[in-house]
Order: C-alpha cells, then structure tokens, then sequence
C-alpha cells in the first residue's frame, strides 16, 4: 500500500493535498462548521438531566451517579439541557419556563466528545459511560444562569429512571 502512494503521479498528490487542506478547514473555521449537517448532533442531548456523583467507590453506574438531592428536591437550582439543531437551551429542573436560550453556535463532534462553541464560551461534552453518563466541562467566560445551577454530569431523560436515586422520594419540599 505504501509502494502505490509513493509511487502516484503529480496530479494524484495534488487531490490528496486538496482534501487535506479541506478537511483542516473545516475542522478548524466555524463558518465551515456551520456547513455540517446539525443532525450530528447526538440525539441524547435533546433532554439532559443533571446528575451528581453519590458514592464515588462504587462501579455500578447506576449506583454511583444519581439525582443532586438539594438542586432537585429543595433548592430546585439545577439546570437541564437540551441541544438541537438550531439552539440549546438550560431549563430550571423545577419551572420548564424559567429558560435561558442560545441560538448561536457551532459544533464538532469527534468519537465520544462534542464541542459546542458560542461567541463567550465553548461547551464540552464527554460520554464518560454507555449508561448514558456525560461529562460537561464549561471554557471562557463564566455561565451565570439566574436560578440554574450548571452540573458537571448528565444522562438522558430516558435513562434517568435506571439509577438508584433517580428522583425526590417522598420529600414535599
């Protein structure tokens, strides 16, 4: 295989180099991004619930992460998220009216990982685990969302139910 890329004539090399050069172009320009089809984006991410770690030690997922007792149950300052085509959107996990919407963005998606990027900030997101478990990590200026505390774990609604602690009990507030 090695012999036959040597051994390619000019005009060859000239398409190779031309796609390579595509290739970082849009891996690198965020007008190029926006070319992308935003179906790329997982369909996991149109409802992400906040989770938090419960017991550390433990290596049954469904044991180790669960619901934030406080930001669900009493204080209700917990932000949800949901990413589309067109916009992302952080919800209190207590009142789905008290939203915060961004409509402007970019993203990449590479094996597990996700990069949303926005003007003031990018937005990491790592599937950590298959349960679904993702990993948010928040660079630039500071998220600061009027009653919608940012959790750092996620998992999907549908996959909520599957953890231990999963939702307030019998706790009224």
């Amino acid at each position: 295989m090695l012999s036959l890329l040597t051994s390619c004539s000019p005009a060859t090399e000239k398409k190779a180099d031309a796609t390579e050069v595509k290739v970082n172009t849009v891996s690198t320009s965020g007008t190029e991004k926006n070319t992308i089809p935003k179906s790329d984006i997982p369909d996991d991410f149109s409802a992400l619930i906040p989770i938090d770690v419960l017991n550390s030690k433990s290596t049954n997922v469904y044991e180790k992460y669960g619901i934030e007792f406080s930001g669900n149950c009493y204080s209700c300052d917990l932000a949800s998220l949901s990413v589309t085509k067109d916009k992302m959107v952080w919800t209190n996990i207590c009142d789905e009216n008290d939203t915060f919407k961004i409509d402007k963005f970019s993203f990449s998606t590479e094996g597990s990982k996700t990069v949303l990027k926005t003007a003031e900030r990018t937005y990491t997101v790592t599937q950590i685990d298959k349960a679904p478990v993702y990993e948010l990590v928040v660079e630039g200026e500071k998220l600061e969302l009027h009653n919608k505390r940012v959790s750092r774990y996620f998992t999907t609604k549908k996959a909520l139910p599957l953890f231990k602690e999963h939702d307030c009990g019998d706790f009224e507030g």
